[in-house]
This record gives structure tokens, sequence and C-alpha cells, in this order.
């Protein structure tokens, strides 16, 4: 559908709503590789050219999906994903939309959204796309190179990024049942997620609890629902609650998403909490369920390339490995993907853009050390 939807339009979405979680970020590498590979960045439109959207960009002081109550928190990515963020959708040139509050910006995400170098990127370069012909390892101390300090090498970790989903499954299901409440104070209590190692660091995922409001009237025409109901909202403060839909039965391994909206009168939003640690829906009778999921076809390390005005050339070195990772390109193998002459021979000056560095003179090898989750992006100036 992108192809004839590009000639009609300037700008047009190809991926879901972006929030500030590196789930969300990681996704978004395949979709920016397909379009590239099919010729659809900065195609030839109805009216000039035709860019495909990644989404906004979640950074700086932000609020809550769904949320009405305005910018209250900054963006959870760290440094090294907001980078990583902005370094993709620069070489993906993907119109870049501010998500955030520009009354409470920050020097450190003003100086990232003003990158002079990002900003030629998206805005003039050529011949964008992914590249392929990347290696990558870690290094780690064993225990007899420790007096040393050598390091030996391994193969980096090539794991898909995981994510939590708050999904619906039947009430069969033996992990329904990792829900515990916690109570805030005499009018607020929430259930939490309860089933996360203890050794975690990360704040397990919780659901407010809400009585179900009811007006005289409608005490006296019917008692439904009756105490043991509430309503399940993503904060104590949002009027967005957790919805079950009643038109699919589950069987014990199924597991689908589960859904917010403005809290209502419905069955569909009523619940219960069982003393075996079970979410019931009201009408469904399915369980409400956290798990993990694996952002699909993401891949440890990822390189994207492309051409400037003046002959340079930007490479960037993606990380999407939680822990340090090294990423190593030929020079050589740049020919292979882009219109310059044969670069066996030749002799290039980069820099490194994040950490301002000047790297001196390389002749074969690109080789860097790159934080988790985090990007390097290389300006080159070959001859």
């Amino acid at each position: 559908m992108a192809k004839p939807v590009s000639a009609l339009v300037n700008m047009y979405r190809i991926t879901g709503d972006d929030w500030d979680n590196w789930g969300d970020v990681a996704a978004h590498f395949d979709v920016s590789r397909d379009m590239a590979s099919a010729g659809l960045i900065g195609r030839d439109s109805r009216s000039g050219k035709s860019w495909p959207d990644l989404d906004m960009l979640p950074l700086g002081w932000l609020t809550d999906p769904g949320s009405n109550d305005g910018p209250h928190r900054y963006s959870r990515l760290t440094l090294h994903e907001q980078r990583t963020q902005m370094t993709l959708w620069g070489f993906a040139r993907s119109p870049l939309m501010f998500g955030g509050d520009v009354r409470k910006l920050d020097d450190t995400t003003l100086g990232l959204i003003t990158n002079p170098t990002l900003l030629n990127i998206n805005s003039f370069s050529s011949n964008n796309k992914e590249f392929p012909y990347v290696t990558a390892s870690t290094a780690v101390r064993g225990k007899n190179l420790m007096k040393t300090g050598q390091l030996r090498r391994v193969p980096a970790d090539v794991r898909e990024p995981e994510i939590k989903v708050l999904g619906l499954t039947s009430c069969t299901d033996s992990e329904a049942d990792g829900w515990s409440v916690t109570v805030i104070d005499h009018d607020l209590e929430k259930i939490c997620w309860k089933a996360e190692s203890h050794k975690s660091k990360k704040q397990p995922l919780c659901l407010y609890k809400r009585n179900p409001p009811l007006t005289s009237d409608e005490e006296m025409i019917s008692s439904w629902p009756p105490q043991s109901k509430l309503q399940l909202s993503a904060s104590c403060s949002m009027d967005i609650c957790l919805d079950a839909s009643p038109k699919q039965r589950l069987t014990a391994r199924e597991i689908k998403r589960g859904t917010f909206s403005r809290c209502r009168w419905e069955a569909n939003q009523m619940w219960e909490f069982h003393g075996n640690g079970s979410l019931v829906n009201s009408y469904s009778r399915q369980c409400a369920v956290v798990r993990k999921i694996k952002v699909n076809g993401v891949s440890g390390v990822r390189s994207w390339v492309a051409t400037g005005r003046e002959g340079e050339i930007y490479m960037a070195f993606f990380n999407l490995n939680p822990r340090s990772t090294t990423i190593t390109a030929q020079i050589s193998d740049l020919g292979k993907v882009l219109p310059v002459k044969v670069l066996s021979n030749a002799t290039c000056n980069y820099m490194e853009v994040w950490s301002n560095r000047d790297l001196g003179t390389i002749a074969q090898t690109i080789s860097y050390a790159v934080e988790g989750h985090g990007t390097a992006l290389f300006v080159l100036r070959c001859q």
C-alpha cells in the first residue's frame, strides 16, 4: 500500500504510535530498512517528494499515553536510546516532529534535536540504506586473564529485545495468578504484577483500583455492579480503564493485547480480584496477564550508510544489545552499497559525531565499541 500512497502525499505514517520505551524504538529498524529498500524515501509524489513518517520523537518533558494531565515527566529513554532514535530517524529521513514540551526544553534535548550533522543527513543526504556488512563482538574478562587485563572475544549477543505486554488469557492459564494488591493509602490501592525476579530493579507493571461510580438513581434501579467489581486504570489520575473483549474465547496459551479506553459504565470494564492472584473480567471471564514478548525481527546490531552533498560518507552503528558491543566494518565494503568509486585502497579521515571526536585516518577497518542500546555516528571523507 505504501507505494501507491506515496505517489499522492508528501508524508504518511508507516508505524503505530511511538512512545518513550526501548521496544518502540527497536521496532522501527525493520520497517525503516524496508522503506529504503523499496526506494520510498524521498520518492516523487503528486506535489514534490514523499516521506515515510516514523512518528514523533518522544523526548524531553512528556505526558503519558491517553492522559489529559499534560506534560509532567521526562522521557524514559536513556541518552543512548535517544541518540539511537534520532540517528535512525535522520538516516531514514523521517519528518522530525518533536513530541515534548518546548516550554521546558533542557540543554541536552535541545542539542540532540538540533545536531547539525543529523539535520544535514535528514535534509540533504542520499543513497540512504541499511548496511549489512558489519560484524560484532563483546569483550568479556576471563578469570584467567584478569591480572593482565587482556580480553577474549565472544560472539555478540543477538537476542531480540523484549518488551512487557499487558494481555488477556484464559483463566485456566497457570501464569494468570501473578497479581497482588498494594495499599497506597486508605482511599487508594494498586494491583501489581508480582511475577518478576526478586533481583530485578525494574518497577513492576501496576494498575490502579477504581470503584465504578453510581448515582443514587442508578443504585435504586439496580445493584449492579456489586461491591466486588472494580475498574482498573493506568494511573490514579487518569480516566482511562482497561477493557477486555468478550468476542473471542482464548485457550490457556493464547494471548492478545489489553486495551485502554475512557472509563464507561460497561461490564467489559468490570474486573474481579481473586484471592489466588488473578484478575478476572466480569463479562468475558478472561484473565489479565503480563508477559514478555520479543520485538519481531530485531537482531543485535545494525548499520546504516548515506552520502552527503560534498562527497562525504555517513555511517552509523546501532547496538540493539543491552551491553556494550564492538561493531566492525570494512571500508572496502562501502562500495557494495554506495555509488562511489572502489574504496579498497582508500584512506579516510573520520570523526564520531556524538562524542565529537576526531578519530584521525583509517585505511581498512572501522571498529568501535558502542554502548548498549546506543549508536555511533561517523562522517568519513575518503580519497
